[in-house]
């Protein structure tokens, strides 16, 4: 009489789908991890980026005190602050403003026309910018896609060219800062997507320029 041949029972389908729920959630895990560093260390830049423009800022504001009105060997820099509108914005350019009434804001031998910044001495510069977006939330928040925020000379047509381009992608703020060579009547334009209204608090939204060499 022949031995009856043992047979593997079938794996159950909720073992499965244990496994599966199992994966699913540790790739949640790395997903938030990742997340949250990424968020932390652009929080962190941006902070960074504030306390150097406003410790420039202050360095500036004081030597021009001492110093007197600018002579020939001074460098030129500024820190602007964003002209808030009431109305929806018609014009992708965003205007800006300086002087004392706005707190801790200055204009040193460059000069605004018409809200954009213009160059009047060649020399290496140092532009840094700031926008956070007024009633923004990078979680509930419905923003356009491929909301930019681009820094570049719009004038003269023919020195036209992109300096800086920033997308919001998810977050509420965008800052960065460069080295660029400008010339003696350059003019610095930046566009941010329509809709967008940035936020008029000079902490958030802020647009400085400074040169470093002649």
């Amino acid at each position: 009489m022949e031995e009856g041949s043992g047979c593997s029972l079938p794996r159950l389908p909720w073992v499965w789908a244990q496994r599966t729920f199992m994966l699913a959630l540790l790739g949640l895990v790395i997903y938030c991890i990742f997340n949250n560093q990424h968020r932390a260390q652009r929080e962190a830049s941006g902070m960074s980026l504030k306390k150097r423009i406003t410790s420039a800022a202050d360095c500036d504001e004081g030597w021009m005190e001492k110093r007197g009105p600018l002579t020939k060997g001074t460098l030129q820099t500024c820190v602007l602050k964003f002209v808030f509108l009431s109305g929806p914005r018609q014009d992708p350019r965003l205007s800006w403003q300086a002087g004392p009434a706005l707190g801790r804001s200055f204009l040193h031998g460059l000069e605004l026309v018409d809200g954009q910044l213009r160059v009047h001495r060649e020399g290496t510069y140092r532009l840094h910018i700031q926008v956070t977006l007024t009633n923004c939330s990078s979680t509930w928040t419905p923003r356009p896609r491929r909301a930019t925020l681009a820094v570049g000379i719009c004038s003269p047509a023919a020195r036209g060219i992109s300096l800086l381009r920033l997308s919001f992608q998810y977050a509420c703020t965008v800052t960065s800062q460069r080295l660029t060579p400008l010339a003696r009547g350059d003019t610095l334009c930046t566009n941010l997507t329509l809709p967008l209204l940035p936020s008029r608090n000079a902490d958030e939204t802020f647009f400085g320029v400074q040169q470093v060499h002649p």
